[in-house]
């Protein structure tokens, strides 16, 4: 596809993609210093592709939420122009389905083929691609052809200079945007030399992009050293990442900035993007490194919240405020909502305040089970469900068409399964019809599913067929409807 971004990796200086570092407050305070581009930590595709895309009003940023409700990547209009999405992946169309996810949100995507690590080499993702370039020209090709932002890589160097250059000529071939290069080989640890003549080899070899990484230990102690490593590999751009963890202000061009108030300004933004205490803490800690054992430090190492290390920089009065704007944010949104639903209010939707409680219930059976059997019985179509999720809350609701009226509860609930459970709930107390709780005393369903199961023992010990006709199996299990959710609007 054609590329429709004016993302440009020449004479670039970059936050590289750290595990646990680059979340969106690192990624926003170095770009506040200086950093042209900034990639987002590895986020592994499979994760990724389980994610809702949801629009967070409260913090005006765009967050993926993974089914647990946790947040896996957010963003907001601040980096879009410049946050490069790094994913792992081994495979091609799962990588694809993860860029569209996120491709309106981001700069560019980049496939990490460098990381070591054993969480990512063994699903055949990170480093473990590098022995297999099939499969990196596959997930390269795949990516260019089907997204419309730029495409890039970062892997680290082969056993021989021949067989990288040799590689990365390959990977240009794919038509990606840049390639970044770790200059030192897979089992290498950063107490190992950059192989800085290898990076300088591929510079010279090919036409795209090349960005060196590595330079952290050997070269890069002040701003002015980002151009001396830039000059050793004869890249186009230099990515850091070590040393910006340590200081984000190495981006500055006017030199560092005192590390307690580097620290201070991180602390803002993890406040004012609800990053979780125990990210902020880890970032927190890098920054101090040395200074652990001190006073400050052993405070920090001990906090158990966002407010207890704030409190520990002296920041409290910071985080109440940001916390009493949040609320009354919040409260605010809450009541232009509630105004909208009323005045979409659909007068013909029955409605009880009711929820689901499945201890209610024996095990197995629920309300829509017992919704369902009753409408065949009176011949009725089968129930149909329509949930939407509330994207300030991320709460859903359900409403439930029996016989051409409509029910659903006035509660919203955590999940699109127990919203529809509800609704189901509504419609059978309003017909005055059973819904299967332990405290209507004998349960038909269970009657009918025991004697099924005997049936179904009888002709296995008569050697009939085991397979149970799929209009039987309806009567006892879940619509497959359960599995899905509306996509969320962009």
């Amino acid at each position: 596809m054609t590329v429709n971004t004016p993302l440009c990796f020449r004479g670039k200086k970059i936050l590289a993609p750290m595990v646990r570092v680059g979340t969106l407050p690192m990624r926003l305070l170095a770009l506040d210093y200086g950093a042209d581009i900034v990639y987002c930590e590895e986020l592994i595709d499979i994760k990724m592709l389980q994610c809702k895309r949801v629009i967070n009003e409260v913090l005006e940023t765009v967050d993926f939420v993974a089914p647990n409700e946790r947040v896996v990547f957010r963003t907001c209009e601040r980096e879009r122009e410049s946050v490069v999405f790094q994913m792992g992946s081994a495979d091609a169309e799962r990588a694809l389905a993860v860029a569209k996810l996120v491709e309106s949100d981001v700069a560019g995507i980049d496939i990490n083929m460098g990381c070591p690590k054993e969480y990512s080499t063994k699903g055949g993702m990170g480093a473990a691609l590098l022995s297999d370039p099939d499969k990196i020209e596959s997930i390269l090709t795949t990516l260019v052809k089907g997204i419309c932002k730029p495409v890039t890589c970062k892997i680290r160097i082969l056993p021989s200079v021949e067989d990288t250059v040799n590689l990365v000529k390959r990977i240009e071939k794919t038509g990606i945007a840049a390639i970044a290069v770790h200059g030192r080989k897979k089992e290498e640890r950063p107490q190992h030399p950059v192989h800085c003549d290898v990076i300088k080899a591929i510079s010279e070899a090919v036409s795209i992009p090349v960005i060196a990484n590595g330079g952290s230990h050997d070269f890069i102690k002040e701003y002015a050293d980002i151009a001396t490593f830039e000059k050793a590999t004869a890249a186009s751009s230099v990515m850091i990442a070590r040393a910006a963890m340590w200081n984000p202000s190495i981006f500055r061009k006017d030199g560092f900035c005192p590390l307690k108030d580097v620290m201070k300004n991180y602390i803002k933004y993890a406040v004012r993007y609800d990053n979780h205490y125990t990210n902020t803490k880890y970032c927190l800690c890098q920054m101090l490194r040395e200074q652990l054992e001190t006073a400050q430090g052993k405070k920090l190492h001990a906090a158990q919240s966002t407010q207890e290390i704030c409190e520990v920089f002296e920041m409290g009065d910071f985080y109440e405020e940001m916390t009493a704007v949040f609320e009354a944010k919040k409260t605010s949104l809450e009541t232009k909502t509630q105004d909208e639903d009323d005045q979409m209010e659909d007068p013909d939707v029955i409605k009880m305040a009711v929820r689901f409680d499945k201890r209610e219930y024996p095990p197995q059976i629920t309300p829509k089970m017992y919704l369902l059997e009753w409408c065949r019985k009176e011949k009725h179509p089968q129930p149909v469900y329509e949930t939407v999720q509330r994207p300030l809350d991320r709460l859903f609701c359900s409403v439930v068409t029996v016989a051409d009226r409509k029910y659903r509860s006035a509660l919203w609930d955590k999940s699109k399964k127990l919203a529809e459970q509800a609704a189901a709930i509504v419609c059978l107390r309003t017909l005055g019809v059973p819904e299967g709780k332990l405290c209507e005393g004998e349960n038909h369903l269970i009657t009918k599913r025991k004697r099924g199961d005997q049936e179904h023992l009888i002709s296995r010990d008569h050697g009939e067929d085991l397979a149970e006709p799929s209009h039987k199996k309806a009567n006892f299990i879940e619509e497959t409807s359960d599995m899905t959710v509306p996509k969320m609007p962009r």
